[in-house]
């Protein structure tokens, strides 16, 4: 999260990191951390990164999918992705409540809404600006089944299909790419979000998830198993797998 302050950012993504990275240590075997980089700082996210990943040896970069209303395909964040790209890295990512649509429906709690939505908006920008294309190393992780982006595929492809001058930029079309991107389960462990999500991608690309406080890693993983849509084989994978294939310093 950004605050206004470039400084501030940068001190507190330090401060962060270096918490977790003795909190790891001090505990052996049983943490990892995604290190937070103080975007839409462009040159501190780039020491970050570097501090984060070769000295503290962290597992991956922490992201919101928006800062200041910039998605995570804006040109201003190039350097940022073509760093991630040529280091193979990991990239979590967690959704933001926009600052263009706070207080829209009365009566409704944000997130409910927003988070969903603002993790479909990150996605169309890596897709549509080509970025998903051209720079093809990254990870990318999207919380909460990749939020309405997975529903709204028919619209993409169409969208794709009637742009000519996009097609340059996606040239393998949208659903290609969506297919390489993985989903965590945080919030998403029912019939309604992974109706849709299964019939997009694969179990090799969903990772488990919780939303930690306000789910349980119990109640995450029943809700896969009663939800019928995965075999033994996929829920092992979805437990652990697909995170250590991602991560193999996790596999033993």
């Amino acid at each position: 999260m950004f605050f206004g302050n470039f400084d501030a950012a940068r001190k507190l993504a330090r401060e962060t990191n270096e918490f977790g990275a003795k909190l790891i240590a001090d505990h052996p075997g049983r943490f990892g951390m995604f290190a937070t980089v103080p975007l839409p700082d462009v040159e501190g996210t780039l020491r970050e990164i570097e501090y984060a990943l070769d000295t503290l040896k962290m597992d991956g970069i922490c992201m919101m999918t928006d800062y200041q209303g910039k998605f995570l395909g804006d040109p201003a964040f190039k350097p940022v992705r073509e760093e991630l790209n040529r280091r193979k890295a990991v990239v979590y990512t967690h959704p933001f409540r926009n600052d263009c649509c706070r207080n829209l429906v009365p009566d409704v709690f944000e997130p409910l809404i927003e988070l969903g939505t603002d993790t479909t908006r990150t996605i169309a920008s890596l897709l549509f600006s080509g970025s998903a294309e051209q720079f093809p190393d990254i990870k990318w992780i999207f919380s909460h089944a990749g939020g309405t982006a997975p529903f709204l595929m028919q619209r993409f492809t169409y969208y794709f299909a009637a742009r000519k001058d996009l097609q340059p930029r996606l040239p393998r079309g949208p659903a290609y790419y969506m297919e390489r991107f993985y989903y965590d389960t945080a919030n998403a462990m029912t019939i309604h979000p992974l109706a849709s999500l299964t019939k997009l991608v694969t179990p090799t690309q969903i990772l488990f998830g919780t939303d930690f406080p306000f789910l349980t890693a119990k109640s995450t993983a029943v809700g896969l198993r009663e939800v019928g849509l995965f075999s033994i084989a996929d829920l092992r994978a979805i437990d652990r797998d697909n995170a250590a294939q991602l991560m193999p310093q996790y596999k033993a």
